[in-house]
C-alpha cells in the first residue's frame, strides 16, 4: 500500500485539488438530499443514516470513496445556518472567503504554542489581536475558542489580580459564567435581577454596597447581547457604578461585539472601552467557522497571570535571544491559526462590508418584527436590540408553543430556538444569514401559524 499523500509540502496543493472537488461535490449531493434546513425525521432517523453511510468506523482495509460518503452523510443531515429557515441558534453561516482561510490554517498546520512552529502566523495573531483590541481602547487580546473560555479567562485573570474574587453578574448572564466561577473554585456568584431583560441598576449598588469589604476583590460581569433576545445591559452606567465602588468590570460581548463593525449600531456599545476585560465572538456576528473567539484585556500585565515555561517550548535563552514566548498566549498549548480566517476576512471585507454584513441582520429582525406585530396571529416580545426576534402564537400555551418548535424540527422545516422570559415560552429567531431576504420571514411564520393547534 502506497504511503497517502501529506496536505502541505510541494505535494500537497496537488494532493488535494482532487479531494477538494470530492468534497465539494459531495457537500451539493448531501445538501440536495436533506432539501432544506434540517435532515427530516428527527434524531433516530438521522441517526441511523449515518449509521448506515458509516458502516464498520475501524474496517481492516479502508475504502477510497471514505471521504465522499462520509461528508455526503454529514452534510445531509446537517442543520444549515445558510438556509434562511435555521435561525435558532448563534450559529452563523461562514463567509467562503473565511472557509477558505481556514482550509489553509489545516494544510499548513501550525501549532501556536512556540514560534518554530509558527513563525508567521505567530506574527500575524499579534498584529490581528492588537488592532481587534484598539477597537475598543485596550492593548492586547488573546485567541480562544468563543464565548465560554473568554469569559472563564477573565475570571481567572481577575482572580489572580486580586488574590481571589468574587463574582457579581445578571440573571440574565451567560450560563458560562457561573460554571466559570464554579470551575475556578470561587464562591458561589451574587445574581442580580434583570426583570427587564437587562442589569437592574439600583439592585447592581444595593449589592455592590453590601459587598463594600471585599472591594477591589469584586467582579462585576455585565452582557452586550443577551443570548435569549439580544438585550444590552446599561454599560455607561454599569461602569459608572463599578468604579464609584472600585470594582472590576467585564463585559461579555460575544454576541453583541460585532456591532463595533458598524458606523449605524456602534453606539450601542457605548461603555465597552471601560471594561477591564471584554468577550468577543466572531463565529456570531463575524460570520466565521467555529472557532473565533477573543478576549481583550485593558492592562497587558494582567497577562502575567498566564506565563508558564516549558524548556522545549519556551526556553529562557531562546526568549532572551528574541524568540517570542507564544505559550503565556492561551491556557492550551497545540492550537490552530484561529486568527487566520480572521486576518482573510476583515482585510477582504474590511470595516464598511463587515458593517454592511451586520446592518443586514440587524434591519431582517427589525422587518421580522414588524411582521409579527401587523398578524394577529402573533405576540412579539419586543423590539429587537440586536439580530434576534422573540414571538409566540397569540393564545398559545407553553406546551404548544414547545410542540411546534419540535414539530418544525421533526419535520426538517425550520430551525427555531427558544426562550422562557416572563414565566413564559417564546419561540427565538437569531437572524445572522445576510441573505436572508423578507419573502423568508413571511414564509418562517407562514410555517409557524400552520403547525400551530388550535
Amino acid at each position: 500500500m502506497s504511503t497517502p499523500p501529506l496536505a502541505s509540502g510541494p505535494e500537497g496543493p496537488g494532493a488535494l485539488r482532487p479531494l477538494l472537488d470530492t468534497v465539494l461535490d459531495a457537500l451539493r449531493e448531501g445538501g440536495e438530499a436533506r432539501g432544506g434546513p434540517l435532515p427530516a425525521g428527527g434524531p433516530e432517523s438521522v441517526a441511523r443514516r449515518v449509521r448506515d453511510a458509516l458502516g464498520d468506523v475501524l474496517p481492516e482495509q479502508g475504502t477510497e470513496d471514505a471521504l465522499r460518503v462520509v461528508v455526503r452523510a454529514l452534510a445531509e443531515g446537517a442543520a444549515d445556518p445558510a438556509d434562511p429557515l435555521c435561525a435558532a441558534h448563534l450559529h452563523c453561516p461562514p463567509l467562503a472567503v473565511a472557509t477558505a482561510a481556514d482550509l489553509a490554517a489545516s494544510a499548513l498546520n501550525p501549532s501556536m504554542d512556540s514560534w518554530d512552529q509558527a513563525p508567521a502566523a505567530s506574527e500575524l495573531e499579534a498584529l490581528v489581536t492588537r488592532a481587534l483590541a484598539q477597537e475598543i481602547g485596550a492593548d492586547d487580546a488573546l485567541v480562544t475558542t468563543g464565548g465560554t473560555e473568554s469569559n472563564q479567562l477573565a475570571l481567572l485573570l481577575a482572580r489572580e489580580a486580586h488574590a481571589g474574587v468574587r463574582l457579581i453578574h445578571g440573571a440574565n448572564a451567560h450560563h458560562s459564567l457561573p460554571r466559570a466561577a464554579w470551575l475556578l473554585g470561587l464562591p458561589d456568584p451574587v445574581v442580580v435581577p434583570a426583570p427587564a431583560g437587562t442589569m437592574d441598576l439600583a439592585a447592581l449598588d444595593e449589592a455592590l454596597t453590601e459587598l463594600q469589604g471585599l472591594r477591589g476583590s469584586l467582579l462585576v460581569a455585565a452582557t452586550a447581547g443577551t443570548t435569549d433576545a439580544g438585550l444590552i445591559d446599561p454599560l455607561p452606567d454599569i461602569a459608572d457604578l463599578c468604579e464609584a465602588h472600585g470594582t472590576r468590570l467585564h463585559i461579555d460581548a460575544a454576541y453583541g461585539g460585532g456591532l463595533l463593525f458598524s458606523d449605524h449600531h456602534r453606539g450601542k456599545l457605548d461603555g465597552l472601552d471601560r471594561a477591564h476585560t471584554v468577550t468577543l465572538d466572531l463565529h456570531k456576528l463575524g460570520w466565521q467557522p467555529v472557532a473565533a473567539g477573543l478576549l481583550v484585556v485593558k492592562d497587558p500585565h494582567d497577562l502575567d497571570a498566564l506565563g508558564h515555561r516549558a524548556d522545549y517550548l519556551n526556553a529562557d535563552d531562546d526568549t532572551e535571544a528574541g524568540l517570542p514566548d507564544l505559550l503565556g498566549r492561551s491556557l492550551r498549548t497545540s492550537r490552530r491559526p484561529d486568527i487566520l480566517k480572521v486576518a482573510v476576512t476583515l482585510k477582504t471585507l474590511g470595516r464598511a462590508g463587515l458593517g454592511a454584513l451586520v446592518d443586514q441582520v440587524c434591519a431582517r429582525a427589525v422587518e421580522l418584527a414588524d411582521l409579527v406585530e401587523a398578524h394577529p396571529g402573533f405576540e412579539l416580545y419586543d423590539p429587537p436590540t440586536l439580530s434576534t426576534v422573540l414571538f409566540r402564537p397569540a393564545e398559545a400555551s407553553d406546551e404548544a408553543v414547545a410542540a411546534v418548535r419540535r414539530t418544525l424540527l421533526h419535520e426538517g422545516r425550520a430551525v427555531l430556538g427558544r426562550a422562557l422570559l416572563d414565566d413564559r415560552l417564546w419561540l427565538k429567531a437569531t437572524l445572522l444569514n445576510p441573505h436572508t431576504r423578507p419573502g423568508d420571514l413571511a414564509a418562517l411564520l407562514k410555517l409557524v401559524e400552520g403547525h400551530t393547534p388550535r
